[in-house]
């Protein structure tokens, strides 16, 4: 298996290119609130939240600031995904590209 080490940085504003990354979110709801503000205001692109992460308050946020994002891992409320054991973390730029393009054919 290859692996690829990725620097870390203290907040999402702290990317060079924060437009170019996703942000999985591993982080209590009282946090998660904060971080997600701070990686819209930087201009991430999509959100990945891992189940635990959030409340409703936060799925109506993401929700609105990432329209086309996936969102939670979980399949209920619908416009959720990752029913099927798909992960962003395991696939990577893969999956997100896969989704994407799954994504496309479903709104045809």
């Amino acid at each position: 298996m290859r692996s690829h080490s990725y620097p870390t940085v203290p907040s999402p504003g702290s990317l060079q290119s924060p437009s170019e990354y996703s942000l999985s979110v591993i982080t209590p709801p009282k946090v998660t609130r904060k971080l997600l503000q701070e990686a819209r205001e930087a201009g991430i692109r999509a959100v990945w939240l891992q189940p635990g992460t959030f409340d409703e308050e936060i799925l109506q946020y993401v929700r609105k600031e990432w329209p086309d994002a996936h969102l939670a891992g979980f399949h209920d409320p619908p416009g959720t995904e990752a029913h099927d054991g798909w992960c962003v973390l395991v696939e990577g730029e893969k999956g997100m590209r896969l989704a994407a393009s799954r994504d496309a054919a479903e709104r045809l």
